[in-house]
This record gives C-alpha cells, structure tokens and sequence, in this order.
C-alpha cells in the first residue's frame, strides 16, 4: 500500500531461515517500489487468534485516511485452523507504520463455522466499500468447489458472513483471492477498489496448480455476485504469468493512479542450496496492470521506476538473422540487464500445422518444441544468462503455427533446460499462447535479467513468463547475451535496446 509518502510492503517471512515456517509479516518501505529498506517485522504472533502463525492478508485504506490490515490467524497447535485477523496501526501519524494492534474486542472477525473447512480458510482480500457497507473476501473449497467467500461491514470491526460466495468453481481451493475494479478498455489509468469500474477482475491463487489465474467480468453490488464475461472462464483461464509466479497481490496506487502487481516466485533449486546462501523466495518487480483495448485480458508492463536502474546502453537494428544463425549481443554486461527488442518476420508460409490437442496447454507444447527443436517460423528470440561455450543458456522464444483455418496462433516459451550444469535443479519449460494479430510480422520482447530470475513481457505485456535459473558457468562476466533463429525464414531484428541494470537498495543491502 501507499501511505503518508512510502510504499509498504508486507510479506510472509520466516526469521528464523531460508525455509517455510515461523510465519510473520515482515515490512520493508520503499519511495520507488525498487529501492527498499527494511524494519522490524510488522505482525507477528501475539494473541489467541494467531499464536501459532501470521498468514497471508490484505491492507485496506479507510475513508478516513487510517489503513487496516486483514490476514489469516493460526490458533492450533494441532491443525491448521485459520481465521481471519485485524490489525491497525498503533500510532496512525507514523508514516513508516511501525506498530501494529489488534484489538481483543474483535479478533477474530471471522471464523470457520456454518460447514466452512476450518483448514482451507484463508487470505483476505483488500475490502471495498459500497453501500454503506465494507466487503472482503475469504478463499476457501468445499469439496472440489473454490469459492471466494463474502463478508460485510458497517465498521470494518463486526464483519457478517453473506449468504452466498461472490463465485465459485471446480478448480480446487482459491488461495490469495483478489477482487479490483479496472478502468474501461485502453485506459491505463488504475480504479481504486472501492470505486466503480467498467469491468472487474476475480484472481485466485489454485494450490493444486500453483498458478495463478483471473477472469474479466461484472459485479452486481447489490447481489454481490461477480459474473465473468466469458461462461467457461473459470476452466480456459487466463494466467497473469505462465510462469513461476504464485500468491500474488494488486493494489491502487494513488500517488501515480495505477494499479500494480505484485507477485511472489520460489527457488528452483534445492533446499541446501537456499540454507548457504541464507534466503529463498523473490518477489517479481512491480507491474502495472490494466485492460486492454480488447477487453478480454489484462496487460502488464514493468512500472516506469525499474528504469532508473538503466546504465550503459548498446542497441542493433536492421540485423537479419538467417536460419539457424544467432549472433551476440556485446558491449555490456548481461547478467544484470533489460533487453527491448522488436522482430520482424519474412513470411508466415512455413509456419507448423497447430496440434489442437495442445490448445489448453501451452506449457506441454513448448515442453514438445522447445528452443533446439528447429521450426518453420521460429523458435527465435533471445538466448539469456548464456555461456561463451552455450553449454549454457535460458531460451526466450516465439514460435508461430497456423490452426486448421489458417490463423497464425504464437507460442512464446521460456526453456531453462539447458539454464545450468548444476544437478539438482527444476527447470520446467513455461509457456503461454500471444493473443496478437501477427499478419504483419511483427512482434515485440521484452526481458528483465536478474541473475537467477528472467521475467519476460511478450508483444507489450500480452503474455509474460518469470523463470527461475541457476547458470554455474554464466555467472557475472561470463554470462552472454545471444540472438537466435532456429526456424526455416529470415527474422530480422528491427530494433533491439539493451542496458546494463544497476543494483537497487534491496533491504538495505
């Protein structure tokens, strides 16, 4: 959240080591959402409701200014049984929040009663205001049933469990619910949760999965049902990132009117491996978020502010690179970079038949034909955290086909299965389909290189992929930056930027 000046945010945090357990809030501030220091964690256990841990939740800003924090409480030794906790801050005039309360009168607000699993229970939402009440969310299943559950408010302190769940699906439990207006199509400016807007937008996290997804629909306040534009959204859903990318949060930033994303990503490495070096878990940079000009997704775009991290720039265009060719791009060091590049392709005739059998799948396709099976059109793209030798490399790539009827359809796919020599590792391919008009050939990358982390933004935040990947010889100097066709046409790079990143304040190191 946004308060008095500062951003805040709060995450789940073990301080006792780089492994899940001894959950609080831990609380760190920022002027940018780049630069962070850290203070003292902010929630922690302290009373009945959450003695045995501090989960997920949400800050909501009152009418009056004061913010207030809703998460998840741990009352049993035993089990999991969650409930839902409220916190405030101890001295509201202090800008960095550095104390919290929670009164004993109230705590908890809710409980699992009236059928509700105790143990899936959990992680609620900002509240928005509307009719003279609050509302907040709560996920939860019953059965196979994910559900986003509906409390109400006069006061923000005595909440009431509505009759019926603002949607539910057959998806499995709805962890990290979130719930946020969006302005109308092609308009970028972001709608505080408690306005109005022209669609709305339901994410849940899917633990059976562990992405996480969203539907664009509408919400009728007096009812309060959220229905989605399209009727088979909840099953052919879209992702915020077809990646490593989980329990993620939005919020409305006031200060520069946008809604931002935030979103969480673990290792992929072993348990030993985050023990020495002494920290697991990232948290992805900041996104704007907003609907596009379609209005069928949303688009997602790095915020404005990564960009005083840019330093020494080298650029290439009009560079056509041949089948099977790659050249490097030199003049910088790529283990920390940004790269913009725009392709442009020679022909859409040698584009692949599509398997319509990998339709819901992306992820299985680019599994199949990953970046060193050679294509038609494709795959091209970007060869990141490379070796001189390309022992080693991640792959960011589009790939094009043709459906049955002839349309272009584009894969873009991240393949980490060369990342690394190192044994030990996860590395999935991730991939997503592009839901853009390639008839003229053209199309845009964009990806943010961070030593083990590469976060990919395709055809301007259409479709964006994060990947984790531990390179054990592109480390430092030694990682390369290369771009590559494996297809059977001519891609030429119209224009590629790309610039050495600077290291932020991160916590105060």
């Amino acid at each position: 959240m946004y308060y008095k000046g500062w951003y805040h945010l709060f995450y789940q945090y073990n301080p006792k080591g780089a492994v899940w357990g001894n959950i609080v809030w831990a609380h760190s501030i920022s002027r940018d959402l780049i630069n962070w220091i850290a203070l003292e964690p902010a929630i922690y256990p302290s009373i009945p409701s959450d003695q045995y841990g501090c989960w997920s939740g949400s800050a909501t800003m009152l009418q009056d200014g004061t913010p207030a924090i809703l998460y998840t409480g741990i009352n049993r030794p035993d089990i999991n049984y969650q409930v839902q906790v409220l916190a405030f801050p101890k001295n509201a005039s202090d800008p960095l929040l550095r104390e919290w309360e929670k009164p004993a009168a109230y705590n908890p607000v809710a409980a699992p009663v009236g059928g509700i699993n105790a143990t899936q229970f959990r992680d609620p939402t900002t509240a928005w205001y509307a009719d003279g009440h609050w509302r907040m969310l709560v996920g939860s299943v019953r059965d196979t049933r994910g559900m986003a559950i509906v409390y109400r408010s006069r006061d923000f302190r005595r909440w009431t469990k509505a009759k019926h769940p603002l949607h539910s699906a057959l998806t499995g439990m709805w962890e990290c619910p979130d719930f946020f207006p969006v302005s109308g199509p092609a308009l970028q400016d972001g709608v505080d949760t408690s306005d109005a807007g022209a669609k709305y937008v339901l994410k849940n996290s899917l633990d059976l999965t562990r992405y996480d997804y969203y539907t664009i629909g509408s919400y009728d306040k007096r009812k309060d049902r959220y229905y989605p534009d399209n009727p088979n959204g909840d099953y052919h859903r879209l992702r915020y990132d077809y990646g490593n990318f989980y329990a993620s949060k939005t919020f409305y930033d006031p200060a520069k009117r946008r809604r931002v994303l935030l979103g969480w990503a673990n290792e992929s490495d072993s348990v030993p491996d985050d023990k020495a070096k002494g920290w697991a878990g990232i948290h992805a940079i900041p996104r704007k978020i907003w609907l596009d000009p379609s209005g069928k997704q949303l688009l997602q775009w790095p915020i404005e502010e990564v960009e005083k991290l840019r330093g020494k720039a080298v650029t290439v265009g009009g560079k056509v690179v041949k089948p099977g060719e790659h050249f490097e791009v030199t003049g910088i060091a790529t283990y920390q970079a940004d790269v913009e590049v725009s392709f442009e392709i020679s022909s859409l005739d040698k584009a692949e038949p599509f398997d319509p059998a990998y339709d819901n799948d992306a992820q299985k396709l680019c599994g199949v034909k990953g970046a060193d099976v050679k294509g038609g059109v494709g795959p091209f793209g970007l060869w990141v955290l490379a070796s001189a030798d390309l022992q080693e490399k991640t792959a960011v790539f589009f790939r094009v086909f043709k459906d049955g009827y002839g349309k272009p359809k584009v894969l873009m796919c991240t393949d980490p299965t060369k990342s690394s020599l190192s044994p030990d590792l996860y590395k999935p391919t991730f991939a997503g389909f592009v839901d853009t008009d390639i008839s003229s050939g053209k199309i845009a990358l964009r990806s943010l290189i961070d030593r083990s982390v590469v976060e990919s933004f395709g055809e301007k935040g259409r479709t964006c992929i994060l990947s984790r990947v531990y390179p054990s010889i592109a480390i430092g100097k030694e990682a390369h930056l290369y771009v590559f066709n494996n297809g059977d046409v001519d891609v030429k790079v119209s224009s590629l930027t790309a610039w050495e990143m600077k290291k932020p304040l991160m916590n105060g190191a």
